[in-house]
């Protein structure tokens, strides 16, 4: 009864739990995806949006969660302040974040605000503070590791999202939609785990 995988990019809407079910009757993936046997690989915060990859290929969701394979993801956060180079340079050299450094991550200001779907629950918004835009990639993934690491450099993340998991890109999807990914894409995620591999 063997059935080819299933592989899909979601793109996880502000406020969806990051899994199948909640105790607590909180929306989560079960809502958005009505795929039998497919679990997500990686996790994705409540109070964060974008990319998620779902699989029912065990193997494949190793390569995208082992950081091991120092697969990267691409985040955009809406910060508050302008950060200048000394703080850009302190995330880009990676941040003691409870006793372990993070690992150096890619580090940039995007020229322009992205133009991204209305959030329900709209950011808190103070006239007298500026907020601008990140690119952050990183190549691990630690417990609300960007949302910590903007912080420690005395700016907070307002809105973060996931644009990137390794060669798959969020691209035009909808909050709340899914595609399946091509079987080409799906080489490509193992291929760039295999050439990242090793400690």
């Amino acid at each position: 009864m063997t059935s080819t995988p299933r592989t899909i990019a979601f793109n996880k809407p502000y406020g969806v739990l990051p899994c199948f079910t909640d105790p607590e009757g909180r929306p989560t993936l079960a809502d958005f995806v009505k795929i039998p046997g497919v679990y997500a690989a990686g996790r994705l915060d409540l109070d964060s949006e974008g990319l998620m990859l779902l699989t029912s290929d065990g193997a494949l969701a190793h390569h995208v969660t082992d950081p091991r394979h120092k697969l990267p993801k691409v985040y955009w956060a809406q910060v508050e302040r302008l950060p200048n180079e000394e703080a850009l340079a302190r995330l880009r050299q990676g941040i003691s974040l409870g006793g372990k450094r993070t690992r150096p991550a890619l580090v940039r200001l995007l020229p322009n605000e992205p133009e991204l779907p209305e959030r329900p629950v709209p950011i808190r918004f103070r006239k007298s503070v500026p907020t601008v835009w990140l690119e952050i990639t990183l190549r691990e993934g630690t417990n609300r590791q960007v949302r910590r690491m903007t912080a420690v450099v005395g700016h907070p993340t307002l809105r973060l999202m996931r644009v990137a998991i390794g060669p798959i890109a969020l691209g035009d999807l909808q909050p709340g939609q899914w595609r399946d990914l091509t079987s080409r894409e799906i080489e490509q995620i193992k291929r760039v785990t295999q050439q990242g591999g090793g400690g």
